[in-house]
């Protein structure tokens, strides 16, 4: 295949890399083993035959703003995490180009935190409630093992709260930066005992950027770890976000870009664009082993969310009584359950780990829409044009088993089976059926097998299927024409065929990782048409990504360390549109071989530390480059490729029970104007959401620990 002759070079290198020898040079440290549980049991990432990531604490907290994913995930590679500059949008999170045309939220990738899904059934999810302040790791799995987590195919982000250290510790911190941006924070945290906990508060805001685009956020973090002894761990989890209103300064045209990048977009002033949220969860997690070789553990979990959004939809468009007006107001109850059991047996005289589990999640939402206009006053409240029940369930079993049959190999194989059911009633149809719904399910097997070339080296293959259900915010609407009112449940799932290969080496002073893949995907979800507010989805024929990553880290004498990440993707269209806005569905033709919007071609990222330990004096330099990115799925539209540059440099200090540090940062060195992320499709040409040029930001801590 050409794919596998344009990576062979790239491969043949990270093979070199990989088999360096690993001692340790002198005066170098030592990297950690990444010991990574996104596999549900703790296992060496540099074992499994999969694209697996893992930053820890130092690279999420130290010296960061600890308020986007945007801040660390640049180190991963695969991952593309774009900061809109608007926080009344989520970031744009892809995983090889899955979920980059996701308008609302986060699809294609599942998200986690401390175990508890921020995924929900219909397989769109949020990550604002994620607090970075206290995350102790974050773990990325890439590829076709990521099926074994339900309704995505794309990967999963994992946030694992840190534990508490030993004692009692109190940290305050203070964070000042450009355009007024501020964060504060208090965090207690320790380990007493039977209990571990961990229990963290911030807040956030800033003036932004661009005009209108003002943003705050309280975010609250609590993990509590009961020590059962024999009975095992019993840990509570609860996190809460609120953001009273924060303002969206919406996209630019190409001309406005050129204008003034700092305009606020058509409409936002004058209707007042924003978006203000708040969301409470708790979770309950319980671990036990039942013997030497059995353990067992469930999770339940319970929350709410609720989400107003006031959008610039033209009070003459919302007119007609089809319309549903230019307000969306969310309110959304939900919970779930996870209960698995691992066994360890032997298997021809090699250990055979088994893992069956079941899980349950539940979505329960009302959904209204109002008029964004009352008389002759934008902005504000009108009348109600849409109100809807909305009901979505996943019931899933899932089996996995790893098996060493001899001390080279390790072979991991899994099946997920899938059943994801919506439902919809609209209160405010009086005649016929308001009643519509739809039942998608998957069968979806996965298997890897690594091959330990050296103690040090593992290459690996793996194979997967892929399985991607409509969201609600896909099936919301049938056509940007309001007289077609209704649920577009002519929408199929996505389902995508995932290869990989790849080396793995790591230990001593170096840690290296390299892969190849191949996805082939049919009937994945696309925008069709993004107008008024209306994101309308249909289904590609047929799209194809093949790509190269790798991931290298390494410690070298005189304090220095060294990351990289490199992503090669090319993600095209293989076959036209098939439209199903309208029935019977029809095929409405693109350009074939078109490359998927919002999908860098290239990206990497590099950055060096210089860390002077007895002082605790620190400096890194990063820079960043991407690729141009398509906004639309014709190709008529781009935001050009960039470089940037990323300094900090800071310090810590112990001085008895006291700790503190104090770190600044600059971003974009060189005062560069450039894109970070698009509005994938939108119908009006307003795809654009600058960036700033030169930013700085002051970040101090102090800390007291009882021992």
């Amino acid at each position: 295949m050409n794919f596998v002759h344009a990576a062979a070079p790239l491969v043949f290198a990270a093979a070199g890399l990989a088999a360096a020898d690993p001692s340790t040079p002198s005066g170098a440290g030592e990297l950690s083993p990444v010991v990574v549980t996104a596999t549900r049991t703790p296992e060496r990432s540099l074992d499994l035959p999969t694209a697996i990531s893992s930053l820890d604490q130092a690279q999420t907290q130290i010296g960061q703003p600890r308020v986007n994913l945007s801040e660390s995930m640049p180190a991963v590679p695969g991952v593309s995490v774009e900061n809109r500059q608007n926080y009344a949008q989520d970031l744009q999170i892809s995983i090889r180009g899955f979920g980059a045309r996701s308008s609302f939220g986060v699809s294609g990738v599942r998200l986690y935190s401390d175990g508890i899904p921020g995924t929900m059934p219909d397989g769109q999810g949020q990550f604002s409630q994620f607090d970075l302040g206290s995350a102790g790791r974050i773990e990325v799995l890439r590829g076709p093992f990521s099926a074994l987590y339900g309704n995505s195919s794309g990967g999963v982000i994992a946030v694992f709260t840190e534990d508490g250290p030993p004692g009692n510790r109190a940290d305050v911190s203070a964070a000042y930066g450009s355009f007024a941006t501020q964060r504060y924070s208090l965090k207690v945290e320790g380990d007493d005992g039977p209990l571990n906990y961990v229990v963290d508060a911030a807040h956030f805001q800033t003036d932004g950027y661009r005009v209108h685009s003002e943003a705050e956020r309280n975010n609250f973090n609590a993990k509590l770890r009961f020590d059962l002894a024999e009975s095992g761990t019993l840990t509570l989890v609860g996190n809460a976000i609120q953001t009273p209103s924060n303002l969206d300064p919406l996209g630019l045209t190409q001309a406005q870009l050129g204008a003034n990048p700092t305009q606020a977009g058509i409409g936002a002033l004058a209707y007042d664009t924003r978006k203000s949220l708040s969301q409470e969860q708790a979770g309950v997690i319980y671990d036990r082993s039942l013997g030497g070789s059995d353990d067992f553990a469930a999770t339940v979990y319970a929350g709410h969310r609720a989400t107003t959004q006031f959008q610039a939809i033209p009070a003459a468009t919302e007119a007609p009584p089809s319309n549903p007006g230019g307000i969306i107001d969310l309110s959304r109850n939900f919970w779930g359950v996870d209960v698995h059991a691992v066994d360890r047996h032997e298997l021809f005289g090699g250990p055979l780990q088994s893992t069956l589990g079941l899980s349950y999640d539940d979505l329960e939402e009302a959904r209204r829409g109002y008029l964004n206009y009352l008389g002759s006053d934008l902005g504000v409240e009108g009348a109600l044009r849409r109100d809807e029940a909305n009901h979505v369930y996943d019931a899933d079993e899932y089996l996995q088993m790893q098996w060493d049959p001899a001390a080279r190999w390790r072979l991991v194989a899994g099946v997920r089976n899938s059943l994801v059911g919506v439902s919809s009633h609209d209160h405010l149809i009086v005649s016929g059926d308001p009643d519509t719904g739809v039942h998608y399910t998957a069968v979806d097997p996965v298997a890897g097998l690594t091959y330990r070339i050296l103690p040090t080296l593992n290459a690996y293959a793996s194979y997967g299927k892929g399985f991607e259900t409509p969201t609600l915010n896909n099936l919301a609407y049938r056509s940007t024409n309001p007289d077609l009112t209704g649920l577009n449940l002519g929408l199929q799932p996505a389902r995508s065929n995932n290869f990989e290969l790849g080396l793995k080496a790591g230990e001593g002073w170096l840690r290296s990782d390299a892969d190849v893949f191949l996805v082939h995907t049919e009937h994945e979800l696309a925008v069709l048409a993004n107008s008024d507010g209306r994101s309308v989805y249909e289904n590609i024929g047929k799209t194809e990504r093949r790509g190269f990553e790798l991931g290298a880290d390494a410690i070298g004498p005189a304090g220095l360390s060294t990351r990289l990440a490199y992503t090669y993707l090319h993600a095209i269209v293989l076959q036209s549109y098939e439209s199903c806005a309208e029935s019977p569905c029809k095929l409405e033709v693109v350009s074939v071989g078109s490359y998927l919007p919002a999908v860098p071609k290239n990206a990497l990222y590099a950055g060096i530390t210089w860390t002077q330990a007895p002082q605790g004096f620190s400096a890194t330099l990063e820079t960043q480059g991407r690729a141009q990115i398509f906004a639309d799925d014709r190709n008529r539209a781009a935001a050009a490729g960039f470089w940037v540059e990323n300094l900090r440099f800071g310090w810590q200090q112990d001085r008895g029970p006291w700790h503190y540090t104090g770190f600044i940062r600059v971003d974009n060195l060189a005062n560069r104007h450039y894109l970070d992320s698009v509005i994938v499709n939108d119908s009006n040409g307003r795809y654009f959401e600058p960036d700033p040029g030169r930013t700085a930001m002051f970040l101090f801590t102090a800390g007291r620990r009882d021992r």
